[in-house]
């Protein structure tokens, strides 16, 4: 009778263990589900998020400028170019989410003269990359990453 009883009670501890641990996984699995739901609204918020750079091109002479004007997406940004521009030159644009803020400035100076190019990234005031280069072929690329992101 005694291992009869033994058996049972064995039996209940184990019923009620597989329970409990049951219960447990469905608290943890409900908490798991949480922490991804919002995980995914703040990666969308991000990815959706606008935000605006001004990019900053200085030097003695540059003769093209390409940069990240907006649209495209992360992986594949819409570039857009500007030939002999005037210097100092500055453009204002509106990226979204993780986007990365790039200009790239390129001077040749075929003459005696070494040309001075610099670029800033600047967003709500503060730089987030500035770059300067010299010599016969300059080119000072800037890229920063996204402000939203970073």
């Amino acid at each position: 009778m005694n291992r009869i009883s033994r058996s049972i009670a064995s039996a209940f501890v184990a019923g009620g263990l597989a329970l409990g641990l049951g219960a447990c996984s469905d608290v943890a699995d409900e908490a798991t589900k949480q922490v991804q739901e919002e995980v995914d609204k703040e990666v969308d918020k991000q990815i959706s998020e606008e935000y605006q750079v001004t990019y900053e091109v200085t030097g003695e002479k540059v003769d093209s400028i390409e940069y990240n004007a907006g649209g495209g997406d992360a992986s594949n940004p819409k570039l857009e170019s500007v030939k002999n521009p005037t210097l100092p030159w500055k453009k204002t644009v509106t990226l979204r989410g993780i986007e990365a803020p790039s200009v790239m400035p390129l001077a040749v100076d075929l003459g005696d003269a070494a040309g001075k190019v610099a670029c800033k990234i600047v967003y709500k005031d503060k730089t987030l990359v500035e770059k300067s280069g010299a010599g016969a072929v300059s080119a000072a690329g800037c890229v920063a990453v996204s402000p939203i992101v970073g």
